[in-house]
């Protein structure tokens, strides 16, 4: 309920949570009071009301319910100008059939799951499943094969959980060009490495593990002005590190909460909703970057000083990279990029670094900011 309520005020966007859901700020996260057991008797309340609904219909089963157009009545005598035109018999129309035929669950679905690409990595890895021993292959890969990693990663969180395995224990080299969702919900200690390019949702839910993405020598694309990577990448991830040779598209870290990456430059809406990790744009930008951003840092190389033109201003500022953290921090990932792409934007950045510096700028959400200089305000408060 509490939930359903914070939905309604339509303010996730901008940090100010009523009930304390939706927002990285202390005093409003401290308005929420509900429990897992408030939501167990939520969907209780739910389900008794579908169930009172059912009855007036006549229903004892939703099964009963499939195909049931004839419970169904279109509005009459509608004045808006878009939907009175709308004639809805053909999807209301409802087929001659005898008792025997199924309306329903016709036929058994097949998601082919034995044939995942996942069966033969988790046979692969066994080794390291069970022992935690060192595991590193290369195998070829084709963008029909989707959602790779998520089912080796579930099987390290079901024997291990949170922890996951050690840092390297299992690596995997790829070559080709990835389906959609390459590397989802990757665990800590799974590094999926990929000569080739992606599709759409790359690291989607990132949960501790490492992501490489980087061209082929033989590609006859410039990587720093191409695509590598699809839409969406990253996007709700927690943990983990990701780094791509090359562009992205749109909506790029979208509501990423921990991970940590570098790319080479991104489409529209970069950083979108993002509540906390930090991501590196060794490039240029789409418009509305940091939209909704309230957590989390963002470094951008503004080469042609066109950022501020681009990014979204209402809910972050803008600062120069001074600090000492800040500095060791971004020059630290550069290098890890350098290291995991071989990326010669991260090679020139590094070699040129006094120069290159300047020329970052810090996207710190507001919000963010202000709860930092009260928490460092309250420690002073206790030394003195």
């Amino acid at each position: 309920l509490v939930a359903t309520g914070c939905i309604m005020m339509r303010v996730c966007h901008l940090n100010t949570c009523p009930v304390g859901i939706a927002t990285q700020d202390p005093v409003l996260r401290a308005k929420f009071t509900g429990t897992p057991e408030h939501v167990i008797n939520y969907f209780f309340f739910v389900a008794e009301e579908i169930r009172q609904l059912m009855a007036e219909l006549g229903f004892r089963t939703f099964k009963e319910m499939v195909g049931r157009t004839d419970k169904l009545k279109a509005r009459e005598y509608i004045e808006h100008w878009k939907a009175k035109e709308v004639d809805l018999s053909a999807i209301l129309y409802k087929p001659k059939a005898g008792e025997d035929v199924a309306i329903n669950h016709a036929e058994e679905q097949n998601h082919h799951l034995d044939e995942a690409l996942d069966n033969e990595l988790i046979e692969r890895c066994e080794r390291a499943l069970k022992n935690k021993e060192t595991v590193r292959f290369s195998m070829p890969i084709e963008n029909t094969r989707r959602t790779v990693g998520g089912r080796l990663s579930g099987e390290v969180a079901r024997r291990y959980g949170d922890e996951g395995l050690p840092d390297g224990t299992i690596r995997i080299d790829f070559e080709g060009v990835a389906g959609q969702s390459f590397g989802a919900w990757l665990t800590r200690g799974i590094t999926l490495d990929l000569k080739g390019t992606t599709n759409d949702y790359v690291g989607k839910g990132l949960s501790g593990g490492r992501l490489a993405v980087y061209p082929s020598e033989k590609a006859a694309y410039d990587p720093q002005k191409s695509i590598v990577v699809g839409n969406v990448a990253l996007y709700g991830a927690t943990g983990g590190e990701a780094y791509f040779r090359g562009f992205a598209g749109e909506r790029f870290a979208v509501r990423n909460s921990g991970a940590e990456t570098v790319v080479e430059g991104v489409g529209e809406h970069g950083c979108e909703y993002m509540t906390g990790g930090v991501v590196v744009v060794l490039g240029p930008i789409g418009r509305n970057f940091a939209a909704g951003m309230s957590g989390g840092i963002a470094f951008v190389l503004d080469e042609e000083n066109r950022f501020e033109k681009l990014y979204n201003p209402e809910m972050v500022d803008l600062e120069a990279v001074e600090s000492e953290e800040n500095v060791s921090h971004l020059r630290h990932l550069i290098e890890s990029h350098l290291h995991w792409t071989d990326s010669e934007v991260a090679k020139r950045v590094l070699e040129n670094w006094e120069e290159m510096l300047p020329k970052f700028v810090k996207v710190m959400p507001q919000d963010l900011k202000r709860v930092l200089q009260e928490r460092q305000e309250a420690e002073l408060e206790v030394v003195q």
